[in-house]
């Protein structure tokens, strides 16, 4: 039944990207030195994969930015992978979220791409909020292979995810 399951994720989903942004804990002291590796290992025990690095493309002195610095990072996985990581989020993760009442109709796009922002990793079992030095949040984007809004909702709902 559960390998069942996991196929069938696997052929309707194409992919499930995980996104951090990093700008605002750029201005810490040693934030190249300290926070980004802790970032970086707490977003691949989160995904099962190492993270790969956003860099900017221009220098912003209003964000005090410059090219090359490190804003962000993403992980995109599919597969086995992908499967594995919705179930941890229908099962796990969003029972966990404090405050959750289940995820809007709004946050399904014109594409049928489901967002999620979630303001902190603590949610997830992997981490422990005793021995996590650093605090972030991530959006989760889950790309359907249907690319109807429509018919992309009824799949969300038919696979566990808690629509409102």
């Amino acid at each position: 039944m559960q390998k069942m399951q996991k196929q069938n994720l696997e052929k309707q989903f194409e992919k499930a990207v995980v996104n951090i942004g990093v700008g605002r804990m750029r201005q810490h002291a040693q934030f190249e030195e300290k926070i980004l590796p802790e970032i970086i290992q707490e977003l691949a025990l989160i995904t099962g994969q190492k993270p790969s690095p956003r860099p900017t493309k221009k220098a912003i002195a209003g964000f005090k930015t410059r090219t090359g610095d490190i804003v962000g990072l993403k992980v995109t996985l599919r597969r086995k992978r992908m499967a594995g990581f919705i179930k941890k989020i229908i099962s796990i993760v969003l029972p966990r979220v404090r405050d959750f009442r289940g995820i809007p109709v709004k946050n399904i796009d014109s594409a049928g791409n489901l967002n999620i922002g979630l303001k902190e990793q603590y949610v997830f079992p992997e981490i422990s909020p005793e021995k996590s030095r650093v605090n972030f949040g991530l959006e989760i984007t889950i790309v359907p292979k249907i690319k109807i809004r429509e018919n992309a909702v009824d799949l969300y709902k038919s696979s566990g995810f808690p629509i409102k």
